[in-house]
């Protein structure tokens, strides 16, 4: 069998690259529907098999982009064999309408998908040794949700197009009983005299057409998804002796053994301090609804976690010394309805009036008993690491 194809036959190569494709499509598929929709992940088993499937899944679907995108590259330097039923022009033209939504679907689900995966961080990592990161894609919540609008309406797009494609075979090996299906399969049949060799040009500007519907179909919702979110909690203005000026609260997850960073955007500080005695108090509100922590910040915020929805806020109060190293906040934290201990040591500077403050400490989310469905640490880990760093300036 020829490896290239001839103005009648399809050649091995190009019957290698349909059936890979097809068999690493019709596999990245129905993972991802299990995935969403076939696994119990309120319990910690079910959440593992999740990541499992869903790693499975974007790693089959890259692999598929990658099969695409040589298939196409081959296509375009070979011969395309003619229509069988060329002249059934109505037929003809909806079958090649159906083939390039197929080549189109076959780079841009994947891509979208990986783009998703990419500016976002946390959960089910690929597994191939590519990273989470892609170059130019921002860490971008945003981001992430325009691009899985994307790719929710272009896997409809593909799945309607997969069925059209099978059962437009089926329909020519049945009931026209002609060489269509049987020439994509081992050996060369024999076909008619006469066949036409050209392809009309009007299906690809259908399918670009359809294609331009569904990228504004799925760019608004992927924007309505960013924009539909669970709304935080509003903070009250305070009063303080210290003005804070700027600042970040992050944190970081330990996640299928990787760290995944993240901040509350949303958070007020009262902060009364004496420079001569180098002591204070400290009073920090956090809006948990303000949370940013990549592809995991839906369910961190849900019931079985920080459960924004019923503890909108969390507390943390304490007193300030003066340690050999630096400054300590001796205090207690109100996260998830639970009070406890908390210190959190820190450096601070005050030149010309502005005091410039940087910490870190650990919280166990056991303590507070966040994701007790996660009993290990096989999926979560226990100890989350929260950052600030703020510059505040002596109020009038």
């Amino acid at each position: 069998m020829p490896a290239r194809n001839s103005q009648t036959h399809y050649g091995s190569v190009t019957k290698l690259f349909h059936w890979l494709t097809a068999l690493l499509i019709l596999t990245a598929l129905p993972l991802g529907v299990f995935g969403s929709y076939g696994i119990d992940t309120t319990t910690e088993a079910g959440i593992s098999q999740a990541a499992w499937v869903f790693s499975l899944h974007k790693t089959i679907g890259i692999s598929a982009f990658l099969v695409a995108v040589l298939r196409i590259l081959w296509a375009l330097t070979n011969t395309k064999p003619g229509l069988l039923n060329a002249d059934h022009k109505l037929e003809a033209t909806a079958a090649e309408v159906v083939h390039w939504l197929l080549y189109i679907s076959l780079v841009i689900v994947p891509l979208s998908g990986w783009l998703h995966h990419a500016a976002a961080s946390g959960f089910a990592p690929i597994l191939w040794p590519l990273g989470q990161s892609l170059p130019l894609v921002p860490k971008s919540a945003a981001v992430s949700e325009f691009f899985a609008g994307w790719h929710f309406v272009f896997t409809k797009i593909l799945a309607i197009s997969i069925f059209l494609h099978i059962a437009g075979a089926l329909k020519h090996h049945v009931i026209d009983k002609d060489a269509t299906l049987r020439r994509m399969l081992l050996g060369m049949p024999t076909l008619p005299d006469g066949i036409k060799t050209d392809h009309p040009r009007g299906p690809v500007f259908g399918a670009i057409v359809i294609y331009l519907i569904a990228m504004g179909i799925g760019s608004f919702i992927g924007l309505q998804s960013h924009e539909n979110k669970a709304d935080a909690a509003e903070l009250a203005a305070v009063s303080s002796d210290w003005e804070v000026s700027s600042g970040t609260l992050g944190l970081t997850v330990k996640q299928f053994g990787s760290d995944v960073a993240g901040s509350f955007k949303d958070w007020t500080a009262q902060i009364s301090y004496d420079e001569a005695t180098q002591t204070g108090d400290l009073v920090v509100t956090v809006s948990i609804g303000s949370l940013e922590l990549g592809q995991i910040a839906g369910q961190a915020l849900g019931a079985d976690y920080l459960d924004a929805e019923s503890f909108g806020t969390a507390t943390y109060t304490a007193a300030i010394t003066a340690t050999a190293g630096g400054h300590l906040a001796s205090g207690s934290l109100n996260l998830h309805g639970i009070d406890a201990p908390l210190d959190l040591p820190f450096t601070l500077t005050i030149v010309d009036g502005v005091a410039t403050a940087k910490g870190a400490t650990t919280i166990d989310r056991r303590t507070h008993k966040v994701g007790e469905v996660q009993a290990s640490e096989n999926n979560l880990g226990f100890n989350v690491d929260v950052t600030f760093e703020l510059s505040a300036q002596k109020a009038d």
